[in-house]
C-alpha cells in the first residue's frame, strides 16, 4: 500500500506484476517417430486448440511443484514416471499470452512407453508426431522446436537417449532412435564405432529375432540414469 501511495504522489505508474506460469513438453518414441503430449484447451484464449500441458504457479508453489500438479491434472502425467526431467527455458515475450504478460517457465519430460491416464479433469491428453503438429495455441510450436534442439543437443554429450529407449534394445534400435531425433540418416559403422568408443552399453544374453536376419544382440546402459559423455558424440 505504502508504494501504491508512494508512486501516486511522484506520478509513477503502480507497478504490476506479469503472471507465472509453467508449460511441459513431455517427449516419447513410437515407431521410431518423436512424439510430443498435447492437451485439449476447454476455454479461451484459443478454446478447442491443442496446446503443451500448462498452467498457473499458485502462490508458495515452485515451479516444479505447479508442473508435476498441472502435468498430472490435466494430462494424466505422474512426472516420478518419466525417466528424466529438467528445466528448459523461461519464455517471457510480453506479447505470448492476450490476457496479458505472462511468463512461462517450462520444463521438458522424457519416458518410455509412457500413455496419459484419462480421467475427469484431463483435457484429452494425447501424443503427436512433432513432424505432423496440430495448430497450436500461444507460442507453444516454438516451444517445441526448442526442445527439440535442446534434445539434439543433449545427444551429443550425454546419453540422454537412455530414457526413451527401452531397458534392452538391439543396436539397429539404438541408432534409429538417433535418427529419429536428429531427423537424418547415420552411417552404421561409424555410428556403432563411436558409440562402442563411449563405453555406455553393456552386452546382455538375451537376442531378438529380426524379419529374416539372424537375431541380433540386445544391449542395456551400463547406468540407468543421466550421465555426460568423456568425448562429444556428434
Amino acid at each position: 500500500m505504502w508504494h501504491t501511495k508512494w508512486c501516486i504522489l511522484h506520478g509513477m505508474h503502480t507497478y504490476t506484476p506479469p503472471t507465472l506460469t509453467v508449460d511441459t513438453v513431455v517427449f516419447r518414441l513410437v515407431d521410431n517417430q518423436l512424439e510430443v503430449l498435447l492437451i485439449r484447451r476447454g476455454r479461451e484464449p484459443f478454446a478447442g486448440m491443442w496446446a503443451l500441458p500448462g498452467g498457473y504457479c499458485a502462490a508458495g508453489e515452485t515451479t516444479e511443484q505447479a508442473m508435476s500438479r498441472v502435468l498430472a491434472g490435466k494430462a494424466g502425467i505422474i512426472t516420478s514416471r518419466l525417466e528424466h526431467v529438467e528445466q528448459l527455458y523461461t519464455f517471457d515475450t510480453v506479447a505470448r499470452d492476450p490476457r496479458g504478460h505472462a511468463v512461462s517457465v517450462t520444463y521438458m519430460g522424457l519416458g518410455r512407453q509412457i500413455e496419459p491416464e484419462s480421467s475427469a479433469a484431463t483435457q484429452e491428453p494425447a501424443f503427436f508426431s512433432v513432424q505432423d503438429l496440430p495448430e497450436l495455441a500461444y507460442d507453444h510450436e516454438a516451444i517445441i522446436r526448442y526442445a527439440i534442439d535442446r534434445l539434439r543437443s543433449k545427444l551429443t554429450y550425454t546419453n540422454v537417449i537412455w530414457a526413451l529407449l527401452p531397458t534392452m534394445f538391439t543396436l539397429t534400435e539404438l541408432q534409429t532412435a538417433y535418427e529419429a531425433i536428429l531427423g537424418r540418416p547415420l552411417d552404421k559403422r561409424n555410428f556403432r564405432k563411436k558409440f562402442h568408443a563411449l563405453d555406455l552399453l553393456a552386452a546382455t544374453e538375451n537376442m531378438r529375432k529380426q524379419g529374416a536376419s539372424r537375431p541380433a544382440r540386445l544391449y542395456t546402459f551400463a547406468h540407468q540414469k543421466l550421465e555426460s559423455l568423456d568425448k562429444s558424440f556428434d
